[in-house]
């Protein structure tokens, strides 16, 4: 008797305690995606994003996040929405590229980072544009994005607006 309303007690603490986290991960203004997957080939989806790129004569938007970091899914979430991912899908070849979790020793593919110039990652996500012709156009921006759980829609549209226009 005393297993049963132990194990029920339990149970319902569970529930509640998954519920509270789960409005806490909800209660914010921004969408969320977990679109960083750690099991492709880097080096090839960022490849086949230049040449498809190259062919449309756009820019590459390549996205260096990971899932467990909230302005990386606030970042995924917007390019998912209608306006902005609209935007994407007309201006640019997007990528999505898993970091890892560098601070604690973790990290992957940085050796793309450095393919564009790009040293060590200060924060996630690090959103940069790269012309079709491979060359990053936003170096000195790239790594400002790590605070995108706390952008508008609209600043977040704008500068990717912007960049789409650069160096075009």
């Amino acid at each position: 008797m005393i297993k049963a309303i132990l194990s029920g007690l339990f149970a319902a603490i569970l529930v509640i305690g998954g519920a509270v986290v789960a409005g806490a991960e909800g209660d914010h203004d921004y969408p969320e995606a977990r679109l960083y997957d750690a099991s492709i080939d880097a080096g090839a989806a960022v490849d086949a994003a230049l040449k498809r790129a190259q062919e449309r004569q756009v820019h590459v938007l390549i996205a260096f996040g990971a899932n467990w970091c909230h302005d990386s899914r606030a970042f995924a979430g917007w390019t998912q929405s209608e306006r902005i991912g609209g935007m994407i899908e007309q201006r640019y070849e997007l990528v999505f590229i898993n970091v890892g979790y560098p601070q604690a020793g973790d990290g992957h593919n940085q050796h793309l980072l450095n393919r564009f110039g790009i040293g060590e990652q200060e924060g996630t996500p690090l959103v940069l544009v790269v012309s079709h012709e491979g060359e990053a156009l936003n170096a000195e921006t790239a790594q400002s994005w790590r605070n995108t759980a706390s952008r508008s829609e609209d600043e977040i549209y704008g500068e990717l607006v912007t960049m789409a226009d650069k160096g075009a």
